[in-house]
Protein backbone atom coordinates (compact mmCIF):
# COMPACT_ATOMS: atom_id res chain seq x y z
CA UNK A 1 0.00 0.00 0.00
CA UNK A 2 2.76 2.54 0.75
CA UNK A 3 4.14 2.07 -2.84
CA UNK A 4 1.17 2.28 -4.08
CA UNK A 5 0.03 5.78 -2.12
CA UNK A 6 3.23 6.90 -3.20
CA UNK A 7 2.54 6.79 -7.22
CA UNK A 8 -0.46 8.20 -6.45
CA UNK A 9 0.80 11.45 -4.72
CA UNK A 10 3.45 11.58 -7.61
CA UNK A 11 0.72 11.48 -9.96
CA UNK A 12 -0.99 13.82 -8.10
CA UNK A 13 1.75 16.21 -7.92
CA UNK A 14 2.44 16.05 -11.46
CA UNK A 15 -1.10 17.15 -12.01
CA UNK A 16 -0.96 20.35 -10.07
CA UNK A 17 1.49 21.76 -12.39
CA UNK A 18 -0.81 21.25 -15.14
CA UNK A 19 1.71 22.14 -18.00
CA UNK A 20 4.70 22.53 -16.33
CA UNK A 21 6.68 25.28 -14.54
CA UNK A 22 7.93 26.49 -17.42
CA UNK A 23 4.55 27.30 -18.54
CA UNK A 24 3.13 28.38 -15.39
CA UNK A 25 6.02 31.08 -15.27
CA UNK A 26 4.53 32.10 -18.77
CA UNK A 27 1.55 32.76 -17.24
CA UNK A 28 2.55 34.71 -14.36
CA UNK A 29 4.49 36.64 -16.35
CA UNK A 30 1.29 38.10 -18.76
CA UNK A 31 -0.33 39.08 -15.13
CA UNK A 32 -2.52 36.45 -14.99
CA UNK A 33 -3.10 33.24 -12.16
CA UNK A 34 -2.83 29.97 -12.79
CA UNK A 35 -6.19 28.20 -12.81
CA UNK A 36 -5.44 26.26 -9.15
CA UNK A 37 -4.71 29.74 -8.02
CA UNK A 38 -7.89 31.39 -9.15
CA UNK A 39 -9.40 28.58 -7.57
CA UNK A 40 -8.11 29.37 -4.15
CA UNK A 41 -8.78 32.65 -4.15
CA UNK A 42 -12.38 32.17 -5.19
CA UNK A 43 -13.51 29.51 -2.75
CA UNK A 44 -13.45 29.12 0.63
CA UNK A 45 -9.97 28.37 2.09
CA UNK A 46 -9.90 24.59 1.98
CA UNK A 47 -13.08 23.39 0.39
CA UNK A 48 -11.81 22.58 -2.71
CA UNK A 49 -13.00 19.29 -4.30
CA UNK A 50 -11.20 18.21 -7.49
CA UNK A 51 -12.77 15.92 -9.93
CA UNK A 52 -11.21 13.68 -12.65
CA UNK A 53 -7.61 15.71 -11.83
CA UNK A 54 -5.83 12.70 -13.57
CA UNK A 55 -8.06 12.75 -16.74
CA UNK A 56 -6.30 12.41 -19.85
CA UNK A 57 -7.08 12.51 -23.56
CA UNK A 58 -8.19 10.20 -25.88
CA UNK A 59 -6.09 10.75 -29.44
CA UNK A 60 -3.88 9.83 -31.07
CA UNK A 61 -3.93 12.37 -34.04
CA UNK A 62 -0.94 14.50 -35.04
CA UNK A 63 0.89 13.29 -32.53
CA UNK A 64 -1.60 13.82 -29.48
CA UNK A 65 -0.69 10.54 -27.81
CA UNK A 66 2.73 11.23 -27.20
CA UNK A 67 1.80 14.49 -25.00
CA UNK A 68 -0.33 13.43 -22.17
CA UNK A 69 -1.30 16.09 -19.54
CA UNK A 70 -3.15 15.23 -16.40
CA UNK A 71 -6.53 17.54 -16.14
CA UNK A 72 -6.56 17.64 -20.45
CA UNK A 73 -6.78 21.66 -19.98
CA UNK A 74 -9.56 22.50 -17.12
CA UNK A 75 -9.49 21.74 -13.35
CA UNK A 76 -12.93 20.67 -12.20
CA UNK A 77 -14.64 20.29 -8.90
CA UNK A 78 -16.98 21.45 -6.22
CA UNK A 79 -16.03 24.02 -3.07
CA UNK A 80 -18.03 26.35 -0.88
CA UNK A 81 -18.47 30.34 -0.71
CA UNK A 82 -19.03 31.67 2.41
CA UNK A 83 -20.43 27.60 3.24
CA UNK A 84 -22.56 27.19 0.56
CA UNK A 85 -22.03 24.63 -2.09
CA UNK A 86 -20.91 25.61 -5.85
CA UNK A 87 -19.39 23.79 -8.62
CA UNK A 88 -16.55 25.15 -10.72
CA UNK A 89 -14.34 24.60 -13.68
CA UNK A 90 -11.15 26.47 -14.55
CA UNK A 91 -9.45 26.29 -17.83
CA UNK A 92 -5.86 25.92 -17.51
CA UNK A 93 -4.17 28.06 -20.50
CA UNK A 94 -0.51 26.28 -19.49
CA UNK A 95 -1.85 22.66 -20.50
CA UNK A 96 -2.65 22.48 -24.49
CA UNK A 97 -3.57 26.86 -24.02
CA UNK A 98 -6.49 25.72 -21.99
CA UNK A 99 -8.18 24.30 -25.56
CA UNK A 100 -11.36 22.30 -25.41
CA UNK A 101 -11.50 19.17 -26.68
CA UNK A 102 -13.19 15.57 -25.65
CA UNK A 103 -12.29 14.83 -22.36
CA UNK A 104 -12.17 18.65 -21.07
CA UNK A 105 -15.41 19.11 -22.25
CA UNK A 106 -16.88 16.11 -20.64
CA UNK A 107 -14.91 17.35 -17.40
CA UNK A 108 -17.31 20.66 -17.44
CA UNK A 109 -20.51 18.16 -18.30
CA UNK A 110 -19.34 16.31 -15.86
CA UNK A 111 -19.85 19.22 -12.77
CA UNK A 112 -22.93 20.66 -14.97
CA UNK A 113 -24.61 17.84 -14.64
CA UNK A 114 -23.84 17.18 -10.78
CA UNK A 115 -24.49 21.05 -10.16
CA UNK A 116 -28.46 20.26 -11.64
CA UNK A 117 -28.57 17.39 -9.49
CA UNK A 118 -27.55 18.79 -6.14
CA UNK A 119 -29.53 22.13 -7.05
CA UNK A 120 -26.06 24.43 -6.58
CA UNK A 121 -24.56 26.99 -8.83
CA UNK A 122 -21.54 26.84 -11.79
CA UNK A 123 -18.52 28.78 -11.85
CA UNK A 124 -16.53 29.01 -15.02
CA UNK A 125 -13.21 30.72 -15.04
CA UNK A 126 -12.14 30.36 -19.16
CA UNK A 127 -9.01 30.99 -20.62
CA UNK A 128 -8.76 29.24 -23.75
CA UNK A 129 -7.32 29.48 -26.85
CA UNK A 130 -10.57 28.09 -28.45
CA UNK A 131 -11.09 24.14 -30.01
CA UNK A 132 -8.45 21.83 -29.85
CA UNK A 133 -7.86 21.75 -33.53
CA UNK A 134 -5.57 18.13 -33.60
CA UNK A 135 -8.86 16.59 -32.23
CA UNK A 136 -11.19 17.99 -34.93
CA UNK A 137 -15.01 18.01 -35.07
CA UNK A 138 -14.77 16.00 -31.69
CA UNK A 139 -13.97 19.37 -30.09
CA UNK A 140 -17.00 21.21 -31.71
CA UNK A 141 -18.91 18.50 -30.35
CA UNK A 142 -17.70 18.86 -26.76
CA UNK A 143 -18.35 22.77 -27.09
CA UNK A 144 -22.16 21.77 -28.14
CA UNK A 145 -22.24 19.30 -25.12
CA UNK A 146 -21.57 22.34 -22.92
CA UNK A 147 -24.40 24.78 -24.61
CA UNK A 148 -26.90 22.81 -24.53
CA UNK A 149 -26.32 22.53 -20.45
CA UNK A 150 -26.01 26.06 -20.11
CA UNK A 151 -29.57 25.70 -21.93
CA UNK A 152 -31.02 23.24 -19.81
CA UNK A 153 -29.92 24.38 -16.18
CA UNK A 154 -30.88 28.58 -17.65
CA UNK A 155 -33.47 29.82 -14.76
CA UNK A 156 -32.91 26.10 -12.71
CA UNK A 157 -29.19 27.02 -11.22
CA UNK A 158 -27.24 30.71 -11.25
CA UNK A 159 -24.49 29.87 -14.06
CA UNK A 160 -21.59 33.05 -13.93
CA UNK A 161 -18.58 33.10 -16.44
CA UNK A 162 -15.57 34.97 -15.52
CA UNK A 163 -13.64 35.83 -18.82
CA UNK A 164 -9.60 35.73 -17.30
CA UNK A 165 -7.82 35.45 -20.55
CA UNK A 166 -8.76 34.56 -24.28
CA UNK A 167 -12.71 33.07 -25.09
CA UNK A 168 -12.53 33.32 -28.99
CA UNK A 169 -14.91 31.58 -31.73
CA UNK A 170 -17.38 28.89 -30.30
CA UNK A 171 -16.33 29.65 -26.92
CA UNK A 172 -18.20 32.74 -26.53
CA UNK A 173 -20.98 30.97 -26.73
CA UNK A 174 -21.57 29.63 -23.55
CA UNK A 175 -20.61 32.49 -21.10
CA UNK A 176 -23.51 34.24 -23.31
CA UNK A 177 -25.92 31.86 -22.43
CA UNK A 178 -24.86 31.81 -18.68
CA UNK A 179 -26.67 34.34 -16.28
CA UNK A 180 -23.67 36.65 -15.68
CA UNK A 181 -20.20 37.02 -17.71
CA UNK A 182 -17.08 38.78 -15.96
CA UNK A 183 -14.00 40.13 -17.36
CA UNK A 184 -10.87 41.43 -16.49
CA UNK A 185 -9.67 44.57 -18.18
CA UNK A 186 -6.41 44.50 -20.49
CA UNK A 187 -5.97 40.16 -19.76
CA UNK A 188 -9.40 38.90 -21.00
CA UNK A 189 -11.29 39.58 -24.51
CA UNK A 190 -14.08 37.80 -26.07
CA UNK A 191 -15.27 37.77 -29.89
CA UNK A 192 -16.66 35.46 -32.31
CA UNK A 193 -13.53 36.57 -34.86
CA UNK A 194 -10.25 37.93 -34.15
CA UNK A 195 -8.53 40.96 -35.33
CA UNK A 196 -6.73 38.68 -38.52
CA UNK A 197 -10.20 37.37 -39.85
CA UNK A 198 -11.91 41.38 -38.91
CA UNK A 199 -9.14 42.52 -41.46
CA UNK A 200 -9.11 40.07 -44.06
CA UNK A 201 -12.84 41.05 -44.64
CA UNK A 202 -13.62 43.94 -43.69
CA UNK A 203 -9.94 45.74 -43.90
CA UNK A 204 -10.30 47.26 -40.58
CA UNK A 205 -6.84 47.44 -38.33
CA UNK A 206 -8.22 46.57 -35.01
CA UNK A 207 -6.22 44.79 -31.54
CA UNK A 208 -7.63 41.93 -29.60
CA UNK A 209 -8.07 44.15 -27.24
CA UNK A 210 -10.46 47.53 -29.17
CA UNK A 211 -12.71 44.44 -30.81
CA UNK A 212 -13.41 42.39 -27.93
CA UNK A 213 -11.93 43.99 -24.94
CA UNK A 214 -13.49 44.38 -21.21
CA UNK A 215 -13.78 47.83 -21.97
CA UNK A 216 -15.41 47.38 -25.10
CA UNK A 217 -18.14 44.91 -24.41
CA UNK A 218 -18.87 46.94 -21.18
CA UNK A 219 -19.69 49.91 -22.80
CA UNK A 220 -20.23 48.80 -26.45
CA UNK A 221 -22.05 45.33 -26.64
CA UNK A 222 -23.58 45.36 -23.38
CA UNK A 223 -21.83 41.08 -23.59
CA UNK A 224 -19.36 42.12 -19.65
CA UNK A 225 -21.89 42.80 -16.89
CA UNK A 226 -18.95 43.59 -14.83
CA UNK A 227 -15.10 44.60 -15.03
CA UNK A 228 -12.58 44.47 -12.85
CA UNK A 229 -8.74 45.68 -12.85
CA UNK A 230 -7.25 42.86 -11.79
CA UNK A 231 -8.26 38.98 -11.41
CA UNK A 232 -8.34 38.86 -7.86
CA UNK A 233 -10.85 41.38 -7.70
CA UNK A 234 -12.77 39.77 -10.27
CA UNK A 235 -13.08 36.25 -8.44
CA UNK A 236 -13.85 38.42 -5.18
CA UNK A 237 -16.60 40.12 -7.25
CA UNK A 238 -17.54 36.64 -7.82
CA UNK A 239 -18.13 35.97 -4.38
CA UNK A 240 -19.99 39.25 -3.79
CA UNK A 241 -22.32 38.43 -6.37
CA UNK A 242 -23.43 34.95 -5.83
CA UNK A 243 -24.10 36.03 -1.56
CA UNK A 244 -27.35 37.88 -3.54
CA UNK A 245 -28.62 34.36 -4.90
CA UNK A 246 -30.30 31.28 -3.65
CA UNK A 247 -28.79 27.85 -5.08
CA UNK A 248 -31.42 27.46 -7.00
CA UNK A 249 -34.75 28.26 -8.61
CA UNK A 250 -36.10 26.48 -5.68
CA UNK A 251 -34.45 28.23 -3.25
CA UNK A 252 -34.70 31.42 -1.74
CA UNK A 253 -32.14 34.44 -1.82
CA UNK A 254 -29.60 34.36 1.62
CA UNK A 255 -31.02 37.10 4.46
CA UNK A 256 -28.26 38.97 6.64
CA UNK A 257 -29.43 40.93 9.23
CA UNK A 258 -29.96 45.04 8.54
CA UNK A 259 -27.53 47.35 10.45
CA UNK A 260 -28.91 48.50 13.38
CA UNK A 261 -28.21 51.78 13.04
CA UNK A 262 -29.52 52.37 9.94
CA UNK A 263 -32.81 54.58 10.60
CA UNK A 264 -35.85 53.28 8.42
CA UNK A 265 -36.59 57.32 7.94
CA UNK A 266 -34.06 59.43 5.80
CA UNK A 267 -35.08 63.13 5.60
CA UNK A 268 -32.30 63.89 3.34
CA UNK A 269 -33.99 61.99 0.65
CA UNK A 270 -36.64 64.53 0.37
CA UNK A 271 -33.34 67.03 -0.81
CA UNK A 272 -32.79 64.98 -3.91
CA UNK A 273 -35.25 65.83 -6.43
CA UNK A 274 -35.00 69.18 -7.78
CA UNK A 275 -38.01 71.63 -8.06
CA UNK A 276 -37.33 72.25 -11.62
CA UNK A 277 -39.22 69.00 -13.45
CA UNK A 278 -36.12 68.73 -16.39
CA UNK A 279 -33.61 69.68 -14.33
CA UNK A 280 -31.72 65.85 -13.39
CA UNK A 281 -30.58 64.42 -10.68
CA UNK A 282 -28.92 60.96 -9.92
CA UNK A 283 -30.83 58.24 -9.33
CA UNK A 284 -28.28 56.32 -7.30
CA UNK A 285 -28.27 58.85 -4.46
CA UNK A 286 -31.91 57.55 -3.78
CA UNK A 287 -30.79 53.78 -4.13
CA UNK A 288 -28.28 54.29 -1.61
CA UNK A 289 -30.19 56.20 0.98
CA UNK A 290 -32.96 53.53 1.06
CA UNK A 291 -31.16 50.26 0.63
CA UNK A 292 -28.93 48.55 3.56
CA UNK A 293 -25.71 50.55 4.06
CA UNK A 294 -23.01 49.36 1.22
CA UNK A 295 -24.89 46.49 -0.12
CA UNK A 296 -26.22 47.91 -3.61
CA UNK A 297 -23.97 46.00 -6.64
CA UNK A 298 -24.31 47.44 -9.67
CA UNK A 299 -24.48 45.35 -12.46
CA UNK A 300 -23.84 46.43 -16.32
CA UNK A 301 -22.49 49.84 -14.98
CA UNK A 302 -20.51 51.34 -18.19
CA UNK A 303 -23.52 50.13 -20.57
CA UNK A 304 -27.00 51.60 -20.97
CA UNK A 305 -26.07 54.27 -18.09
CA UNK A 306 -29.98 55.71 -18.55
CA UNK A 307 -31.22 52.55 -16.30
CA UNK A 308 -30.04 51.22 -13.49
CA UNK A 309 -30.03 47.28 -12.18
CA UNK A 310 -28.23 45.80 -9.77
CA UNK A 311 -29.13 43.85 -6.53
CA UNK A 312 -28.98 44.98 -2.85
CA UNK A 313 -30.08 44.32 0.53
CA UNK A 314 -33.06 46.12 2.35
CA UNK A 315 -34.28 45.03 5.64
CA UNK A 316 -31.78 42.05 5.08
CA UNK A 317 -33.58 40.76 2.02
CA UNK A 318 -31.23 40.54 -1.14
CA UNK A 319 -33.44 42.56 -4.32
CA UNK A 320 -32.92 43.40 -7.59
CA UNK A 321 -33.14 47.07 -8.29
CA UNK A 322 -34.53 48.46 -11.43
CA UNK A 323 -34.02 52.20 -11.83
CA UNK A 324 -34.35 54.79 -14.60
CA UNK A 325 -31.22 57.49 -14.00
CA UNK A 326 -32.76 60.92 -15.25
CA UNK A 327 -28.77 62.23 -14.96
CA UNK A 328 -28.53 60.14 -18.22
CA UNK A 329 -30.62 61.07 -20.99
CA UNK A 330 -33.12 61.90 -18.71
CA UNK A 331 -33.62 58.29 -18.03
CA UNK A 332 -35.32 57.37 -21.15
CA UNK A 333 -35.70 53.84 -22.29
CA UNK A 334 -33.95 53.01 -25.16
CA UNK A 335 -33.11 49.54 -27.02
CA UNK A 336 -29.95 49.09 -25.03
CA UNK A 337 -31.49 49.98 -21.67
CA UNK A 338 -34.67 47.83 -22.77
CA UNK A 339 -32.86 44.90 -23.23
CA UNK A 340 -30.09 45.45 -20.65
CA UNK A 341 -33.27 46.20 -17.50
CA UNK A 342 -35.16 43.14 -19.60
CA UNK A 343 -32.76 40.69 -19.16
CA UNK A 344 -31.92 41.70 -15.41
CA UNK A 345 -35.66 41.50 -14.48
CA UNK A 346 -36.09 37.96 -15.73
CA UNK A 347 -33.18 36.62 -13.71
CA UNK A 348 -34.75 38.21 -10.80
CA UNK A 349 -37.86 36.16 -11.44
CA UNK A 350 -36.47 33.26 -12.26
CA UNK A 351 -34.57 32.82 -8.96
CA UNK A 352 -37.10 34.12 -6.50
CA UNK A 353 -35.40 37.75 -5.82
CA UNK A 354 -37.97 40.44 -5.34
CA UNK A 355 -37.64 43.45 -7.80
CA UNK A 356 -37.90 47.37 -6.43
CA UNK A 357 -38.12 49.60 -9.07
CA UNK A 358 -37.46 53.36 -9.03
CA UNK A 359 -39.34 55.23 -11.87
CA UNK A 360 -38.70 58.53 -13.44
CA UNK A 361 -39.21 58.27 -17.44
CA UNK A 362 -40.10 60.46 -19.51
CA UNK A 363 -41.35 57.98 -21.96
CA UNK A 364 -38.85 55.98 -25.28
CA UNK A 365 -36.21 57.66 -27.10
CA UNK A 366 -37.48 59.18 -30.10
CA UNK A 367 -35.34 59.12 -33.53
CA UNK A 368 -35.10 57.19 -36.84
CA UNK A 369 -31.77 55.33 -35.80
CA UNK A 370 -33.72 54.27 -32.65
CA UNK A 371 -36.80 52.86 -34.92
CA UNK A 372 -35.08 51.66 -37.81
CA UNK A 373 -33.65 49.27 -34.99
CA UNK A 374 -36.03 47.88 -33.45
CA UNK A 375 -36.81 50.23 -30.23
CA UNK A 376 -40.30 48.45 -30.75
CA UNK A 377 -39.61 45.05 -30.28
CA UNK A 378 -36.92 46.10 -27.94
CA UNK A 379 -38.79 48.05 -25.56
CA UNK A 380 -41.36 44.70 -25.58
CA UNK A 381 -39.03 42.92 -24.29
CA UNK A 382 -38.59 45.04 -20.47
CA UNK A 383 -42.06 45.15 -20.95
CA UNK A 384 -42.62 41.50 -21.26
CA UNK A 385 -39.85 40.81 -18.67
CA UNK A 386 -41.96 42.62 -15.96
CA UNK A 387 -45.58 41.82 -17.23
CA UNK A 388 -44.02 37.49 -16.54
CA UNK A 389 -42.75 38.50 -13.87
CA UNK A 390 -44.29 36.78 -10.55
CA UNK A 391 -42.27 37.75 -7.67
CA UNK A 392 -42.85 40.48 -5.15
CA UNK A 393 -42.83 43.84 -6.87
CA UNK A 394 -42.75 46.83 -5.32
CA UNK A 395 -42.22 50.16 -7.62
CA UNK A 396 -41.35 53.98 -6.00
CA UNK A 397 -42.22 56.55 -8.68
CA UNK A 398 -39.98 59.72 -7.75
CA UNK A 399 -40.84 61.71 -10.74
CA UNK A 400 -41.90 61.61 -14.02
CA UNK A 401 -43.73 58.23 -15.02
CA UNK A 402 -44.70 59.19 -18.50
CA UNK A 403 -47.25 57.19 -21.52
CA UNK A 404 -46.18 53.72 -22.58
CA UNK A 405 -43.31 53.89 -20.61
CA UNK A 406 -44.94 54.54 -17.60
CA UNK A 407 -47.26 51.10 -18.12
CA UNK A 408 -43.63 49.24 -18.73
CA UNK A 409 -42.04 50.04 -15.17
CA UNK A 410 -43.75 47.87 -13.15
CA UNK A 411 -46.81 49.74 -13.13
CA UNK A 412 -49.82 48.09 -11.25
CA UNK A 413 -51.68 47.08 -14.87
CA UNK A 414 -49.30 44.48 -15.23
CA UNK A 415 -49.22 42.95 -11.80
CA UNK A 416 -47.33 45.67 -9.94
CA UNK A 417 -47.85 44.34 -5.82
CA UNK A 418 -47.53 47.84 -4.48
CA UNK A 419 -47.06 50.99 -6.59
CA UNK A 420 -45.97 53.97 -4.22
CA UNK A 421 -45.35 57.31 -5.71
CA UNK A 422 -43.39 60.63 -3.86
CA UNK A 423 -45.81 64.35 -4.26
CA UNK A 424 -42.92 65.06 -7.26
CA UNK A 425 -44.29 62.15 -9.26
CA UNK A 426 -46.17 63.24 -12.69
CA UNK A 427 -48.16 60.85 -13.66
CA UNK A 428 -49.68 61.43 -17.48
CA UNK A 429 -49.87 60.53 -20.86
CA UNK A 430 -47.04 62.58 -21.76
CA UNK A 431 -45.50 66.29 -20.50
CA UNK A 432 -47.40 69.21 -20.41
CA UNK A 433 -46.15 71.37 -23.19
CA UNK A 434 -46.12 68.41 -25.62
CA UNK A 435 -50.40 67.82 -24.18
CA UNK A 436 -50.91 71.24 -24.54
CA UNK A 437 -49.66 71.71 -28.15
CA UNK A 438 -51.93 68.65 -29.46
CA UNK A 439 -54.90 69.46 -26.96
CA UNK A 440 -54.68 73.05 -27.77
CA UNK A 441 -53.47 73.71 -30.65
CA UNK A 442 -56.03 75.61 -32.61
CA UNK A 443 -57.03 77.72 -29.52
CA UNK A 444 -53.51 78.83 -28.84
CA UNK A 445 -53.58 79.35 -32.64
CA UNK A 446 -56.70 81.39 -33.02
CA UNK A 447 -57.15 82.93 -29.71
CA UNK A 448 -56.16 86.53 -27.67
CA UNK A 449 -57.25 85.41 -24.46
CA UNK A 450 -54.76 85.37 -22.02
CA UNK A 451 -56.19 82.77 -20.09
CA UNK A 452 -55.64 80.49 -23.21
CA UNK A 453 -52.54 80.97 -23.96
CA UNK A 454 -49.94 78.08 -24.24
CA UNK A 455 -48.48 78.83 -20.74
CA UNK A 456 -51.80 79.41 -19.34
CA UNK A 457 -52.67 76.01 -20.47
CA UNK A 458 -49.55 74.61 -19.84
CA UNK A 459 -50.06 75.57 -15.90
CA UNK A 460 -53.91 74.10 -16.00
CA UNK A 461 -52.47 70.42 -17.65
CA UNK A 462 -49.89 70.24 -14.72
CA UNK A 463 -52.26 71.24 -12.04
CA UNK A 464 -54.73 68.23 -13.14
CA UNK A 465 -52.01 65.74 -14.32
CA UNK A 466 -48.99 66.75 -13.54
CA UNK A 467 -48.83 65.35 -10.00
CA UNK A 468 -49.76 61.99 -8.24
CA UNK A 469 -53.44 62.87 -7.21
CA UNK A 470 -55.34 61.75 -10.36
CA UNK A 471 -53.55 57.74 -10.26
CA UNK A 472 -53.94 57.84 -6.58
CA UNK A 473 -57.86 58.39 -7.29
CA UNK A 474 -58.06 55.48 -9.37
CA UNK A 475 -56.09 53.08 -7.74
CA UNK A 476 -53.01 53.02 -10.10
CA UNK A 477 -51.22 54.07 -7.34
CA UNK A 478 -51.72 52.37 -3.91
CA UNK A 479 -50.01 55.72 -1.64
CA UNK A 480 -48.67 58.66 -1.99
CA UNK A 481 -45.98 58.61 0.39
CA UNK A 482 -43.26 60.72 2.06
CA UNK A 483 -39.55 60.29 0.69
CA UNK A 484 -38.19 59.87 3.88
CA UNK A 485 -40.51 56.78 4.68
CA UNK A 486 -39.49 54.65 1.39
CA UNK A 487 -36.97 52.37 3.00
CA UNK A 488 -39.62 51.83 5.75
CA UNK A 489 -42.32 51.29 3.46
CA UNK A 490 -40.20 48.69 1.11
CA UNK A 491 -39.27 46.90 4.44
CA UNK A 492 -42.68 46.61 5.43
CA UNK A 493 -44.25 45.68 1.99
CA UNK A 494 -41.41 42.96 1.56
CA UNK A 495 -42.25 41.46 4.90
CA UNK A 496 -45.60 41.64 3.62
CA UNK A 497 -44.99 39.68 0.25
CA UNK A 498 -42.85 37.34 1.51
CA UNK A 499 -45.24 34.51 0.54
CA UNK A 500 -46.67 36.01 -2.20
CA UNK A 501 -48.03 33.09 -4.43
CA UNK A 502 -48.92 34.28 -8.25
CA UNK A 503 -48.42 32.17 -11.13
CA UNK A 504 -48.58 32.02 -15.33
CA UNK A 505 -51.18 30.19 -17.52
CA UNK A 506 -49.69 26.94 -18.05
CA UNK A 507 -47.42 26.86 -21.01
CA UNK A 508 -43.83 25.22 -22.39
CA UNK A 509 -42.76 28.63 -22.70
CA UNK A 510 -43.76 32.10 -23.84
CA UNK A 511 -42.14 33.64 -27.06
CA UNK A 512 -40.09 36.76 -25.84
CA UNK A 513 -39.82 39.27 -28.60
CA UNK A 514 -35.92 38.58 -28.99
Amino acid sequence: MKEKLETLRKLQQEAMLGGGQKRIDAQHEKGKLTARERIDILLDPGSFNEIDALATHRSSEFGLDKIKIYGDGVVTGHGRIEGRPVFVFAQDFTAFGGSLAEMHGEKICKIMDMAMKVGAPVIGLNDSGGARVQEGVVSLGAYAEIFLRNTLASGVIPQISAVMGPCAGGAVYSPAITDFTLMVENTSYMFVTGPKVVKTVTHEEITSEELGGAYAHATKSGVAHCTYSNEAECLLGIRKLISYMPQNNLDDPPFIEAPRNQPLVDESIREIIPDHPSKPYDMKDVINRVVDRDTFYEIHEGFAQNIIVGFARIGGHSVGIVANQPAVLAGVLDIDSSRKAGRFVRFCDAFNIPLITFEDVPGFLPGTDQEWRGIIVNGAKLLYAFCEATVPKITIITRKAYGGAYDVMSSKHIRGDLNYAWPSAEVAVMGAKGAVEIIFAKEIKNSNDPEKTEEARIVEYKEKFANPYSAAARGYVDEIIDPAETRMKIINGLELLRDKVDSNPRKKHGNIPL
